[in-house]
């Protein structure tokens, strides 16, 4: 019978803290009052008050931060810490599955908001990646030319989940550069696929532009699995 009375109370602070949120007037950063004033506010234990938070967190309605508080909606996933942390739990067939649903309506948006500077930006990288004299140099400035499209969307949440991505990619697959320091051969697929992708977004041809960005990043993740699984041999 205590238990279920417990449960119960729980519930009924659950419920109380809800109603409370849904009123209350949180600062930007959806941080909520320190645990002695909503105490006070549910007229709750802190230790109630902690079982109840402990019930949102876990549905995802509130997150904490050791040191910083309490806060409204899902943890933020804008650190290296959690970047390191999800790197361990994907591998570079899944992060190329990602690549390719977001990547290529990164392409399409490019094409329709994209300015004669990002233009401009971008025939500069696909130069210096036909100049690059090592495999380093290419995929720096391979980087830097997909970046590019993604700051022509001129959204700051598509360059957000590019930037993730990115930050993902190497964490996953950087590392593994390749022990031959020759540059990319003259016919590399990325110089047309580059090309016929810039093409398309100067063109402003949103669905060509996704199909070619779709295309260039099949041909990335045929190479790379080719490459990982001949050094598992």
């Amino acid at each position: 019978m205590l238990a279920i009375d417990e449960a119960g109370s729980n519930r009924s602070i659950v419920t109380q803290l809800r109603a409370y949120l849904a009123q209350a007037t949180l600062p930007e950063d959806g941080r909520l009052p320190p645990e002695r004033d909503l105490s006070a506010a549910l007229g709750v234990t802190r230790t109630e008050l902690r079982k109840a938070l402990g019930t949102l967190e876990a549905e995802g309605q509130i997150w904490r931060h050791v040191g910083k508080g309490t806060f409204m909606g899902n943890r933020p996933m804008d650190t290296l810490s959690d970047i390191a942390a999800l790197s361990k739990r994907t591998n570079p067939a899944e992060l190329m599955r990602a690549r390719m649903i977001i990547e290529p309506e990164i392409a399409r948006a490019a094409a329709l908001t994209a300015t004669p500077m990002h233009l401009a930006e971008l025939r500069m990288c696909q130069a210096r990646t036909r100049e690059a004299a090592t495999w380093r140099q290419y995929e720096t400035w391979d980087t830097r030319l997909h970046r590019t499209v993604a700051e022509a969307t001129q959204n700051t949440p598509l360059l957000g989940l590019f930037d993730m991505l990115n930050a993902l990619r190497r964490a996953v697959t950087w590392g593994r550069l390749r022990s031959n320091p020759i540059k990319p051969e003259p016919d590399h697929h990325s110089f047309t696929e580059h090309e016929t992708i810039i093409a398309a977004i100067e063109n402003r041809d949103m669905n060509g532009a996704a199909a070619a960005m779709r295309t260039h990043l099949q041909s990335v993740e045929r190479n790379l699995l080719a490459r990982q699984s001949s050094e598992a041999d």
